[in-house]
C-alpha cells in the first residue's frame, strides 16, 4: 500500500541488523525519515534534537537503552510523542511511550503487520481486551475534545465497581457492537449535569465540559461576494460557531458552489483549519429545498441557495439545517459579504476522511497473506466479507475491530455497506478470497465509488493476494510457464454462450486454461460443456490439475487427463487447471515449457 509517509514520525536503530528494517519501514510510509546506526550524528543526537516536535519514533533496539534515553526528555502524556521499540528482526513491536494519547499502539499494529511480527500489549485496556476510552473514537472518524480528565476517566472504568456515565447523541454507534465495548462497566443513564464532569463521556457535536469525542457530524456552506475578506469569514464561523457551542472539531468540511472555487479567502480559511473542500455545481445546489430560497441569487449564481443548500448537500443523506442562512457585511477595513448555514448529518458524514480497503485475503491460511494485506486488516476499524473468508482471518481480529459477515450472493449488499461506512470517514476492510481483483469485489465497489462524486469519495485501496490460479500452480509445478487465461463456468452472471465463445477462442489459442466456478449442485453440466470444447482444440492426454480447498486444512490437488476428468468430484471450492498443447506431467509435476533460448534440454 503506497501511503503518504507520516510528518514528524522518524525511524532510529542502533545497530546494523535493525537498518534494513528503517529501510522497509519507509518505504512502506510509516516512517518519513530514518537514521540508521552509522549515519551522521547518530540515532542518539537525533532523538534529542527532533523530540519536542516529533510526533513518534520508531526505535531498533533494546528497551532498556530506549528508556535511559528518553528518561531525560519526558514532559506528560499530553506532549510527549509515541514511542515504539522493535527488536532487530521485527518480530515484536513494543508501545513503550504514549500508547493511546500519542498513538504508539496504533503506530505498532501497522509497523507489526508490515513486518510479520506482533504487537506486545501491556496497558491496561489493550491487555484485557477493553476499550480504550481515550482513543478508540480516532478509528471511528472522531476528534476529542479539548477539555476533560481522561486519566480519571478511565481509571474510573477500569475500577471493579467503576460505572461510566455516556451519552452519545450524534455519531455511528456501531462502535456498540464491539467485542471491546461489551468489557465496558455499566453505563449510568444519568444526565451530563448529574454527575462529575470529570468522568463522564459524551459523543456529540457540542463543546463543553467532560471528556468529549466530536463526530465530524457539521459542514458549513458559504456563499461569499468576489473577494470577501478572509476575516470575516473567520469572524462568521466563529460567531455562528460560539452561539450554537458547536465544536469546530466536529466540523467535517466546508461547500460552496464550484464557482467560487478560485475565492482566496475561502481556500485559505479551509486550509488553516485543514478543513476538505466540496464545490458544487449550481443545478445541483438548485435540486435542494431549503427554507430561505433568493430571487436575487437565483439571478446572479443560476440557483436559489448556496450556502444552505450546499451544506445541506455535503452533509450527505438525511442531514437537516442547525443554522439557517446568515448574513455578515465587511467592517471597515474589509471587504465583501458572507453567508452561512450550517448542516448536521443524519449520524457522521465525512467521505475525504474515510477509507475503502479492497483486501484479498489469500487461500484462507494466514501464512500466505500478503504483508499489504495484513496491514490494511490491521488499520481498518471494520472488516466487513462473507463469513467463510472472515472466519479464516480472524484470529488476526482484535476486540476493537468490527466485523460485518455478508452472505455469498449479496455481493452488491457488501459492497455498498463498506461504501457506506467509508463515507462516514471509517476505515474500512472489504474482503475477499483469493485476489479481490479476481472474480472478486474489487470491480463492483469501485463502480460504487466512481457514481459518487469526486470531491466526496473515500480513499480506494486494492491490495492484492494469491489467487487460486497462483496457489494451484504451484503445487502442481509450473503450468503457467506460457500464455494462459482465466474463465468463470458460472452462468448466473455472464449467459452461457458468452462463455462457449471464450472457451473456444481459448482453445483455438491454445492457452493454458484455468476454470473458475467449475461446478456447483444447480450447474452440474457446465464442466462437461467445457471439456468437450477444449477436447476439440487439443488431445485427450492434455493434463489437468484439480486443486480442492487450496491453502486450507482438507486441500487436495491432484493431476489427470482431460479426456479423464473426473467430474463428479469437482465443486465450487475446486479450480480446475487445463495444459496446452506442449504441457506434461513427469513425477508428480505438470510443466508447460516456455522455451527459452539456450535453455533446451539435450
Amino acid at each position: 500500500m503506497v501511503v503518504a509517509a507520516p510528518e514528524g514520525v522518524w525511524g532510529l536503530s542502533f545497530s546494523q541488523d535493525g537498518d534494513g528494517l528503517l529501510d522497509q519501514l519507509l518505504a512502506a510510509g510509516l516512517i518519513a525519515h530514518r537514521v540508521g546506526s552509522s549515519d551522521a550524528g547518530g540515532p542518539r543526537a537525533c532523538l534529542q534534537q527532533q523530540w519536542p516536535q516529533a510526533r513518534g519514533f520508531v526505535v531498533v533496539g533494546a528497551c532498556g537503552l530506549v528508556l535511559r534515553l528518553v528518561a531525560p526528555l519526558l514532559v506528560d502524556k499530553q506532549h510527549d510523542p509515541a514511542v515504539v521499540v522493535l527488536d532487530p528482526r521485527g518480530q515484536f513491536a513494543i508501545p513503550l511511550l504514549g500508547a493511546h494519547a500519542a498513538g504508539a499502539e496504533a503506530l505498532a499494529e501497522r509497523v507489526a503487520a508490515l513486518l510479520g511480527g506482533q504487537v506486545v500489549r501491556t496497558g491496561s485496556s489493550s491487555g484485557t481486551g477493553s476499550l480504550a476510552l481515550d482513543q478508540f473514537g480516532t478509528r471511528w472518524g472522531w476528534r476529542r475534545g479539548p477539555g476533560g480528565d481522561w486519566s480519571a476517566l478511565m481509571q474510573q472504568a477500569a475500577r471493579d465497581s467503576g460505572q461510566l456515565v455516556l451519552q452519545q447523541k450524534q455519531g455511528s454507534r456501531c462502535w456498540l457492537e464491539l467485542e471491546a465495548s461489551r468489557r465496558l462497566p455499566p453505563v449510568q443513564a444519568l444526565a451530563p449535569s448529574d454527575a462529575d464532569p470529570a468522568t463522564q463521556l459524551l459523543i456529540t457535536v457540542q463543546r463543553g465540559p467532560g471528556c468529549r469525542w466530536h463526530p465530524p457530524g457539521l459542514w458549513l456552506g458559504i456563499g461569499c461576494e468576489r473577494h470577501t475578506s478572509l476575516a470575516l469569514l473567520e469572524r462568521l464561523v466563529n460567531q455562528q460557531l460560539q452561539g450554537l457551542n458547536l465544536a469546530e472539531e466536529a466540523i467535517a468540511g466546508l461547500a460552496s458552489i464550484d464557482r467560487k472555487a478560485d475565492e482566496p479567502a475561502l481556500l485559505e480559511l479551509a486550509r488553516q483549519r485543514h478543513w476538505p473542500l466540496r464545490w458544487l455545481s449550481a443545478a445541483a445546489l438548485s435540486a435542494v429545498a431549503v427554507p430561505t430560497p433568493s430571487a436575487v441569487v437565483a439571478a446572479e449564481m443560476g440557483t436559489a441557495s448556496v450556502a444552505e443548500a450546499a451544506a445541506l448537500l455535503a452533509a450527505g443523506p438525511g442531514a437537516q439545517l442547525l443554522q439557517a442562512k446568515v448574513i455578515e457585511r465587511a467592517n471597515p477595513g474589509e471587504q465583501g459579504a458572507a453567508t452561512l448555514a450550517i448542516a448536521l448529518a443524519k449520524e457522521q458524514w465525512a467521505p475525504q476522511r474515510g477509507q475503502l480497503h479492497l483486501v484479498g485475503s489469500g487461500p484462507g491460511r494466514l501464512d500466505l497473506l500478503t504483508p499489504d494485506g495484513r496491514r490494511a486488516l490491521a488499520e481498518a476499524s471494520v472488516w466487513v466479507g462473507y463469513g467463510l473468508y472472515l472466519d479464516l482471518l480472524e484470529p488476526l481480529r482484535r476486540p476493537d475491530q468490527l466485523r460485518l459477515d455478508g452472505r455469498l450472493t449479496e455481493e452488491r449488499q457488501r459492497c455498498r455497506l463498506a461504501l457506506d461506512l467509508a463515507n462516514q470517514g471509517v476505515s474500512v476492510a472489504l474482503v475477499s478470497s483469493g485476489d479481490s481483483g479476481i472474480y472478486a469485489m474489487a470491480g463492483l465497489a469501485l463502480e460504487l465509488w466512481l457514481a459518487q462524486p469526486d470531491d466526496a469519495r473515500p480513499s480506494f485501496t486494492v491490495h492484492p493476494g494469491i489467487s487460486a490460479l497462483q496457489l494451484a500452480a504451484a503445487r502442481a509445478g509450473a503450468p503457467l510457464m506460457h500464455d494462459f487465461c482465466t474463465v468463470s463456468l458460472s452462468d448466473r452472471l455472464t449467459p452461457w454462450p458468452v462463455i462457449e465463445q471464450r472457451l473456444r477462442s481459448a482453445a483455438a489459442g491454445d492457452f493454458v486454461v484455468a476454470l473458475y466456478n467449475p461446478r456447483s449442485r444447480d450447474r452440474d453440466w457446465q464442466l462437461g460443456q467445457a471439456r468437450a470444447i477444449l477436447l476439440a482444440a487439443r488431445p485427450a492426454s492434455t493434463p489437468v490439475v484439480i486443486a480442492r480447498q487450496l491453502g486450507r486444512v482438507d486441500e487436495q490437488v491432484s493431476l489427470h487427463s482431460l479426456g479423464e476428468l473426473p467430474i463428479e468430484t469437482v465443486d465450487m471450492l475446486t479450480l480446475v487447471l487445463v495444459g496446452n498443447s506442449t504441457s506434461y506431467c513427469r513425477d508428480g509435476r505438470m510443466v508447460t515449457p516456455r522455451g527459452y533460448p539456450g535453455a533446451e534440454l539435450s
